[in-house]
């Protein structure tokens, strides 16, 4: 058997990032190496152990010497940046926290420099654009302009990398990811905190009026679109929105989500987000559907797929 592919993947022990990892060690000529410091992710999301061409080190990639020392040990061909400090209530209450990711940014862009990796795939945000502009969503010609620190530390991302290229030449492609479920998220994110409540009949809590609208997209179609990025060589040096199409507003989330799981959930009005809580976010994803060359799931069957699942158990509600 040849040389394999050496991969870098950090944060993947996240939610995105786990699922990423599992489609990666899927190929067998792929050799990956995942970090996380576990702040925010999990060791139980990380792959399966019958695969042998992958491997965790607990790791800060905020830290210098933490991450140098992995990367100069393995030499990586590409490197998936997907370590963030993540969550809409916790990036709002903890901002300092995410402002020092801009340090892991910088470390992994100078290490992937120094080490002649080929090519940084970079986790962005939808949170980028802010309040909507122009719909849908473009790359290109859409405004970013949301000033949330979470939203700001990616965009800081990405002119690190734009600028990485221009004065190294060193190879990006930024994936900006707009809402992404499944199996393995999270309580803190809107599609596993319903599910997670109306499977205990427990009453839907909505930000507002529920009338804030968001597309869904199903980790399947994340991870097969990015990994896809990678293998095809292509969109080197370009920005890809990673979603879907299909707009779906938060009341009727909740309610397919009580119809699906068969709750007698009632639903549960509260105050509107301060901030951050954007009344639309609706993307352009031709650039994805290129990728995918293929239909992406319904959230109905998404949904579906979630209950469906029986390796992982629907995490518990925080009160």
């Amino acid at each position: 058997m040849g040389k394999k592919r050496k991969i870098l993947l950090t944060g993947g022990a996240g939610f995105i990032g786990s699922c990423l990892a599992q489609k990666l060690i899927s190929d067998p000529e792929n050799f990956v190496v995942i970090v996380d410091d576990l702040s925010t992710g999990d060791l139980r999301k990380l792959p399966d152990r019958a695969f042998e061409n992958w491997r965790f080190v607990k790791c800060d990639v905020n830290n210098y010497r933490d991450i140098a020392e992995i990367m100069l040990a393995n030499h990586f061909e590409y490197v998936f940046h997907y370590a963030a400090f993540v969550g809409v209530k916790q990036t709002q209450a903890y901002p300092i926290k995410v402002m020092r990711d801009i340090k892991g940014i910088e470390n992994i862009l100078g290490l992937s420099k120094n080490m002649g990796v080929k090519r940084v795939f970079f986790a962005s945000s939808s949170e980028v654009y802010g309040e909507p502009v122009n719909l849908p969503q473009n790359e290109e010609t859409t405004p970013l302009n949301s000033r949330i620190p979470y939203a700001v530390v990616k965009n800081v991302g990405e002119a690190y990398l734009k600028s990485y290229k221009k004065e190294y030449n060193l190879d990006y492609t930024i994936f900006r990811f707009f809402n992404t479920y499944g199996p393995k998220q999270s309580v803190d994110f809107v599609m596993s905190r319903f599910i997670a409540l109306a499977l205990k009949n427990k009453p839907i809590t909505i930000y507002g009026d529920g009338l804030q609208s968001r597309t869904f997209c199903f980790i399947d179609d994340n991870v097969e679109a990015t990994s896809r990025a990678l293998y095809d060589d292509n969109y080197i040096n370009d920005v890809i929105n990673i979603g879907s199409d299909i707009e779906t507003n938060v009341l009727d989330l909740a309610r397919m989500v009580i119809d699906l799981t068969g709750s007698s959930s009632k639903l549960k009005f509260l105050p509107p987000l301060p901030e951050g809580d954007m009344r639309r976010r609706f993307p352009d994803i031709s650039k994805m559907k290129k990728l995918l060359n293929k239909d992406l799931i319904s959230i109905e069957d998404g949904i579906k797929k979630i209950l469906e699942d029986t390796r992982y158990i629907i995490p518990k509600e925080r009160d």
